[in-house]
C-alpha cells in the first residue's frame, strides 16, 4: 500500500482514508438495510483523477486510458481494443455483428463482396503431353491413319518429350491385340527421322526397359512382347543392332529389362531368317516385308511405263497401304525417268497426278527427292548424266507445283552438308585405323606423320574425341597412351583451341558415351584433369569448356569433378598415376630429373646408362626437353660430348626426329636470350644444327634455317 500511495496527491490520500472508514461502518450495519458497499477503487473511479505535475500517471485504481464517460454521464471501464459495454459505441471498427450486403441497394458496390480464394493446380508440361499423346494413339488405333498421327504429333510440339510418346505407344499396344502391336511398329517406322529423331527412339526404348518391371505386373508376357518390339525396331532399322549390347551395360541384371534384352538377342535376333520371322510375327499390316514392298513398287512402275495408265498405277500405289513409304515410289520413279529417257514424261505425269490426288503427300515427295540427292554419286556410276538429269527435273517439278520450292534451298544446303559429311566419314574411318595402330605400336611419330598426311587439321577436335572415346573402352594401358599422345600432339600439331573443342564435343556426347561405358563421366574427368596437369590445358580452359556446354548438360558435372581432382592435395602425382602409368612427376619435376641425369653424364657418365635414365622417365613426348638442355649444356660447358648422347638416343629410336627437331627449334627461338649468358651461342648453335642435319636427326624443313645461318657469316665477311 505504501508503494501505491506514494503516487497519490494529498487530496487523494484523504479521500482514500474517508472511503476506508465508510466501508468499515457499512460492513458493521445489517446487510438487508444497507446498499451494496463501494470499494475504495470504485469511489476513486467516481472521483476525477488528475495527473500529477511530475507527469506520471497514477497507478492506483484504473488507468486513465481505460476510463470513458458514457452518454449517461457514468464512468465505465472500456474493454480491450476499445470495445465498449452497454451504452458505449464499441470499437472503432466493430466487426462482431454480421453485415449484410443488399444487391438491390442503389449504393451496392460489387467490390464490397467478400473475396473467395480459389485453389488452382500448376500444370506440368510433361503431364499435359502424356495426356495429349494418349488421344493421338487411341485415334490412330481406331483409324490406322499414319499421316494424321504424324501430323498431330508434329503439331503438338514438345519435341523433347518424344521419348515418352515411344513409351506410351508401345506400352498401350502391348496390352492390346496383334493388330495394334503391328500398327505401333509401322507408326514408329513412319515417324523415324521425320518426326522423331533416332536418339529419341533409342531413349524411348531405354525408358521402356527401365519400366519393364512395372509393365510385367499388368501384362503377364511383357518380357516377350517388349523383346519382340525391340527386335522389330532393329529389323526395321530404327534401332542399331548394337543397341541391345549397349543397353545391357546400363540395365541391372536382376531387372526384367535385362531379361527383355536377352530374349530379344537370343530368341529373335539370333534366329535363322529372323528378319522375316519378326516382321510376320503379328501378321503384319501389309503382310509383306520392306524388300517385298520395294519389289512391288518397282514392278508397278515398270508396268506403268509399258501401258501408260496413270489411274491404274495410282490404284496400285494406294492398295499397297504404305503411305509412310511413298517416298520410295518417288525415288524409284525418278530413277526410272533417268534410266529410260522415253519414260521421263510418263513418270512426271504420274507423280503430278499422285500429288494432286493427295495420294503422295508433300512431305513424302520432298523426302523422295532428298533420298535421291543423297545417292546421286552412286547412281552416277550407272547413269553418268544422273546429276545433270536430276538438276533438270527439279525445276520442272517445282514449276508444275507438285514439289515444294523450299526443296531447292534445302537441297543445296544438304549437298554441302553431304559433301562435308563424306569427308568427315572418310576422316573418321582413317583415324580409327591410325589410333588402333598406335595402341599396338606405341609409335607417336608415325601417328603424327599419318595425321599430317591426311591433311585435315580442321578435324583435329574430332580426332581427340575419337582417341579418348576408344581409349575409355579399353584398359588402363591405352588410357595412359592416349594421355601421352595428347601431350605430344599439343606440342607438335594441335592448338589449344583444338584440344578445348575436342573436350567440348566429348562432354556434349557424354550421355551417349555412358550407354557404352558405365564410368564414362569419371574417366572423362580424369582425362580433363590429366590434360591440365600435363600443361596441355590451362586451368582457365576448364572455365572456357564449361561455358561452351549447352544448359543442363551432364558434362558440366564432369568439368566440376575435374576441378575437384585438380584442387585435391598431391593432385599432380595422383592424376599422373591414375591409370598406373606415367612418371608420377609434374613437368617441373621432370625437368629437374633431366638436368640431373645430363649433369651426371657430363661429369663422366656412361652413354648407355644415360639412355636408360631417359627411357625410365617414361615421357617420350617430353624428350625435346632432353635435346634442349643437352644443347644448352654443351654450349655452357664447351663440351661436345652431349652430341654423342644425342646420337645414341637417335640411333636407338629413343628420341624421334620430331622430338629432336622440336628441341632444336626451341633453342633457335630462344637464341637471343641465350646469347646474353653465352656470347657465342648463335655460332655454336649453327654448328650443332649443321651437324644434326648431316646426321639426319632433323626434319628437312629445318635444313633451310641451317643454310641461311651458314650463309650469314660469309655475307658479313
Amino acid at each position: 500500500m505504501a508503494s501505491r500511495e506514494g503516487f497519490l496527491t494529498d487530496e487523494q490520500r484523504e479521500m482514500l482514508k474517508i472511503a476506508s472508514l465508510n466501508v468499515e461502518n457499512l460492513s458493521s450495519s445489517p446487510k438487508s438495510l444497507s446498499p451494496s458497499p463501494k470499494s475504495p477503487s470504485m469511489l476513486l473511479s467516481e472521483h476525477q483523477l488528475k495527473v500529477p505535475a511530475a507527469g506520471k500517471a497514477p497507478t492506483a485504481g484504473i488507468a486513465v486510458r481505460h476510463v470513458r464517460r458514457s452518454h449517461s454521464g457514468k464512468f465505465v471501464r472500456v474493454k480491450k481494443d476499445g470495445g465498449g459495454g452497454k451504452g458505449t459505441w464499441g470499437k472503432l471498427l466493430d466487426t462482431d455483428g454480421e453485415s449484410h450486403i443488399d444487391r438491390n441497394d442503389p449504393n451496392y458496390d460489387s467490390g464490397e463482396e467478400p473475396y473467395q480464394l480459389v485453389g488452382a493446380t500448376i500444370s506440368d508440361p510433361l503431364d499435359e503431353y502424356k495426356k495429349a499423346v494418349v488421344s493421338i494413339i487411341e485415334e490412330y488405333f481406331s483409324t490406322g491413319d499414319v499421316e494424321v498421327a504424324a501430323s498431330d504429333l508434329r503439331e503438338l510440339g514438345s519435341r523433347k518429350y518424344h521419348p515418352y510418346f515411344i513409351k506410351r505407344l508401345v506400352s498401350m499396344a502391348m496390352d492390346r491385340h496383334d493388330k495394334e502391336k503391328e500398327m505401333a511398329s509401322v507408326l514408329l517406322s513412319a515417324l523415324y527421322a521425320d518426326v522423331i529423331s533416332p536418339s529419341q527412339i533409342r531413349d524411348g526404348f531405354v525408358i521402356l526397359l527401365e519400366s519393364a518391371d512395372d509393365l510385367a505386373v499388368d501384362i503377364l508376357d511383357a518380357v516377350d512382347i517388349l523383346a519382340l518390339f525391340i527386335a522389330r525396331a532393329v529389323v526395321d532399322d530404327i534401332l542399331p543392332p548394337a543397341f541391345v549390347t549397349r543397353a545391357k551395360k546400363t540395365i541391372p541384371e536382376s531387372s526384367k529389362g535385362f531379361q527383355v534384352l536377352k530374349t530379344a538377342e537370343k530368341r529373335y535376333l539370333s534366329a535363322p531368317h529372323h528378319a522375316e520371322l519378326v516382321e510376320r510375327r503379328w501378321g503384319g499390316s501389309t503382310h509383306i516385308t520392306v524388300e517385298e514392298v520395294k519389289k512391288k513398287i518397282a514392278d508397278l512402275l515398270r508396268e506403268y511405263v509399258e501401258n501408260g495408265d496413270a489411274f491404274e498405277a495410282c490404284r496400285c500405289i494406294r492398295e499397297l497401304g504404305v503411305s509412310f513409304f511413298h517416298h520410295e515410289v518417288v525415288k524409284r520413279a525418278l530413277i526410272l525417268a533417268m534410266e529410260i529417257r522415253t519414260a521421263e514424261q510418263l513418270m512426271l505425269k504420274l507423280l503430278k497426278e499422285a500429288s494432286e490426288e493427295g495420294l503422295i503427300s508433300s512431305s513424302q515427295m520432298v523426302k523422295g527427292f532428298a533420298r535421291l540427292t543423297e545417292s546421286l554419286d552412286d547412281l552416277a556410276l550407272d547413269i553418268p548424266s544422273a546429276k545433270t538429269l536430276f538438276q533438270a527435273l527439279v525445276p520442272k517439278a517445282i514449276s508444275e507445283g507438285w514439289l515444294d520450292a523450299s526443296f531447292l534451298k534445302s537441297s543445296s544446303e544438304d549437298r554441302q552438308v553431304l559433301a562435308e559429311d563424306k569427308r568427315l566419314r572418310q576422316y573418321k574411318g582413317e583415324v580409327v585405323t591410325i589410333i588402333h595402330e598406335y595402341f599396338l605400336s606405341d609409335d607417336i611419330p608415325e601417328l603424327i606423320r599419318s595425321l599430317e598426311d591426311l591433311g585435315m587439321p580442321e578435324f583435329n577436335p574430332i580426332f581427340l574425341k575419337k582417341l579418348i572415346t576408344l581409349a575409355m573402352d579399353r584398359k588402363n594401358r591405352e588410357k595412359e597412351m592416349a594421355s601421352v599422345l595428347l601431350s605430344a600432339l599439343h606440342i607438335e600439331i594441335f592448338s589449344t583451341e583444338d584440344i578445348v573443342n575436342g573436350f567440348v564435343m566429348l562432354l556434349e556426347s557424354a550421355e551417349d558415351t555412358a550407354l557404352d561405358i558405365l564410368d564414362a563421366s569419371n574417366e572423362l574427368a580424369l582425362f580433363l584433369a590429366r590434360a591440365v596437369i600435363d600443361d596441355v590445358l590451362a586451368p582457365l580452359n576448364l572455365e572456357e569448356i564449361s561455358s561452351k556446354l549447352p544448359p543442363n548438360c551432364s558434362g558440366g558435372e564432369t568439368v566440376y569433378m575435374a576441378r575437384s581432382l585438380i584442387a585435391a592435395r598431391h593432385a599432380g602425382e595422383r592424376i599422373l598415376r591414375c591409370w598406373g602409368g606415367g612418371t608420377g612427376w609434374a613437368v617441373e619435376d621432370a625437368k629437374d630429373k633431366i638436368l640431373k641425369l645430363l649433369e651426371e653424364y657430363e661429369s663422366g657418365g656412361v652413354v648407355s646408362e644415360a639412355c636408360q635414365c631417359i627411357r625410365d622417365l617414361g615421357m617420350p613426348f617430353f624428350n625435346h626437353e632432353v635435346v634442349k638442355k643437352a644443347l644448352v649444356m654443351a654450349m655452357e660447358k664447351k663440351n661436345d660430348r652431349m652430341l654423342d648422347l644425342l646420337q645414341e638416343c637417335f640411333n636407338e629410336g629413343l628420341i624421334t626426329i620430331n622430338q629432336m627437331t622440336k628441341g632444336f627449334t626451341r633453342i633457335k627461338d630462344g637464341l637471343d636470350d641465350l646469347a646474353l649468358d653465352i656470347p657465342n651461342a648463335k655460332e655454336k648453335f649453327s654448328f650443332y644444327a649443321e651437324y644434326a642435319c648431316k646426321k639426319g636427326w632433323l626434319q628437312a624443313s629445318f635444313g633451310s634455317y641451317v643454310a641461311d645461318a651458314s650463309s650469314t657469316p660469309a655475307a658479313a665477311t
